[in-house]
């Protein structure tokens, strides 16, 4: 596939619009066009090692679910290693993806796929995502009644304000009176101005209604989940679980105050990764997640609520097996995709 194509595909199995802020997504280096993909070479983290696996494996795009490249780069040279992966990528005409939070969110993600974790259970999410675009333009509708005598007047100075949209008027009765009912969408920094000056005239602006634009929520789309156990569970048995799902020989736990680990566990919210942001103040019999700050662990023990913490890229990187898979229907077999035998979390027990 040509590199914009896939690039293009990739984008519509995880739009880049459901990343958090903050995050750096998409297509993060390019080779000189035209670039064919045969290889799609998937990672959880892009290191020198696991580089070197990609340029052997005759990758042509690298899917990194971290984005390698985060904060600016000054300048690229072959000083640090994170220079040296885009030096060593445009040298072997690998382009490098990042999807990172916007698979965090979508249905089909790293959360649903850490939720498996759990057994059989129900799971909706924390912070369910707002559609990236909607139909309607501004942040607030504003909808008022005036008659003919002030109705040209009105209109006049509204048209002089900057970011109002969608302006139409219509005939309208009122307490008895023939008058024009006048409908608009504008921007928060225009709503000051608009109710500024339908203040100046009293009978307007006790005629007039203000109503909030958002954005609809996506189904089952968000950042962590809350699942509920179709039976509870006990501690010691979802360790277990866990620790199955992820391949690990361990885990660390922190029991809530007052429960063991034979205490049941019915309701589970989990975050991949760092979730400490995502999880604080939701209620719940455990906290499941790669990693939190010392002072979150202690404020979920103090809450009654345990803790299962397995590093941060454990909770992610089984996850790339189903990615595979995924991607093969969705891209239709088109390409050779591949998972790194390299990529590993950087922690070990010694």
């Amino acid at each position: 596939m040509n590199l914009r194509e896939l690039v293009s595909a990739l984008n519509d199995f995880a739009s880049p619009a459901l990343a958090e802020s903050w995050d750096n997504v998409g297509l993060l280096v390019e080779p000189s066009p035209p670039h064919t993909v045969n290889t799609l070479f998937l990672t959880n983290d892009l290191t020198e090692e696991v580089m070197g696996e990609a340029v052997q494996k005759k990758a042509d795009l690298i899917l990194s679910y971290h984005p390698p490249i985060f904060t600016p780069l000054k300048r690229v040279t072959w000083k640090t290693w994170k220079e040296r992966l885009v030096v060593r990528a445009l040298e072997n005409r690998i382009g490098i993806y990042s999807p990172h939070t916007a698979y965090d969110a979508i249905p089909h993600g790293v959360n649903n796929w850490l939720t498996k974790g759990l057994g059989a259970c129900t799971s909706v999410p924390l912070h369910p995502s707002t559609a990236p675009s909607s139909p309607a333009e501004g942040t607030h509708r504003v909808e008022f009644c005036a008659d003919a005598e002030h109705l040209d007047a009105v209109l006049s100075k509204i048209k002089d304000i900057p970011e109002i949209s969608c302006l139409t008027t219509l005939p309208a009765r009122a307490e008895g009176e023939e008058q024009t009912r006048v409908s608009l969408n504008c921007s928060q920094k225009a709503l000051l101005e608009v109710v500024a000056l339908l203040s100046q005239n009293s009978l307007l602006y006790h005629k007039t209604e203000i109503l909030l634009l958002q954005k609809p929520l996506l189904p089952h789309t968000g950042m962590g989940r809350l699942c509920t156990l179709s039976e509870p569970v006990s501690l010691s048995d979802i360790i277990e679980r866990i620790k199955g799902h992820l391949q690990l020989p361990h885990v660390r736990v922190a029991v809530g105050a007052g429960r063991t680990l034979e205490s049941p566990v019915k309701k589970a919210a989990l975050c991949a990764g760092s979730g400490s942001s995502v999880l604080k103040g939701t209620e719940a019999d455990l906290y499941l997640t790669g990693e939190m700050s010392h002072h979150d662990v202690l404020d979920a023990v103090a809450n009654g609520i345990s803790v299962i913490l397995c590093e941060h890229s454990n909770t992610e990187r089984g996850f790339l097996s189903e990615l595979r898979d995924a991607l093969a229907i969705h891209l239709q077999d088109k390409i050779n995709i591949v998972v790194s035998e390299k990529d590993r979390d950087p922690l070990q027990v010694a």
